[in-house]
């Protein structure tokens, strides 16, 4: 339940006072040249002012993400707001889109790849360009792929830009089965690169 500390002198703090429907989007960090194929959601439903013990939580989780805050915090003019997200529409980049329930959002867990995907992106273009094509062309749609670069990696496989000779491409390599471990990432990728054709190379 994201918290925001919004002045009632600006113009989004006095609509929500008037209205509580809410939505905050959330942009990937991303080193592509094209924004618009990054991942972005947004999160959409409710917000309402904490009270008593909520305040204080609501109060410390903002600080702690923003130190900064100790300084207006707790202005007369500054209000707490939580947003109780009602439903979640995710864009994963060109053609790839998804929508999830509050509920959904609610029981969702963090990614354990997320804290070694930067360093495994890098190996891999780096080290395994042929590796890349090669899944692409057997697993992601482009048969016809001169060159990939990995963008992207999740529990559940590998975001990829592509150059074919009918331009520039985005695909989606997944992996056979949902990681549990960061761990699992040298293993699994050697692997598509096997059956992709490109040998068991030392991903």
């Amino acid at each position: 339940m994201p918290v925001l500390c919004l002045s009632n002198l600006a113009e989004h703090g006095r609509n929500l006072a008037g209205d509580p429907r809410a939505s905050l989007s959330i942009v990937a960090a991303s080193t592509d040249s094209d924004p618009l194929a990054s991942g972005r959601i947004t999160l959409a439903g409710l917000v309402s002012q904490p009270s008593g013990t909520e305040r204080e939580a609501a109060r410390a989780a903002y600080v702690d993400a923003v130190p900064a805050a100790r300084v207006f915090a707790d202005f007369s003019d500054f209000t707490f707001w939580v947003l109780e997200v009602q439903r979640v529409r995710w864009v994963g980049g060109y053609g790839r889109m998804d929508s999830a329930s509050g509920e959904q959002y609610d029981a969702a867990e963090p990614d354990p790849v997320a804290p070694a995907a930067a360093r495994a992106i890098a190996h891999l273009n780096a080290d395994h360009a042929d590796a890349l094509a090669a899944m692409v062309r057997a697993f992601g749609g482009y048969p016809d792929t001169e060159t990939a670069v990995c963008t992207g990696i999740d529990r559940y496989g590998l975001d990829m830009r592509v150059n074919t000779p009918r331009g520039i491409a985005y695909a989606r390599v997944g992996f056979l089965k949902r990681l549990d471990s960061a761990d699992q990432l040298r293993s699994t990728t050697a692997e598509l690169a096997r059956l992709a054709g490109a040998g068991r190379t030392a991903l």
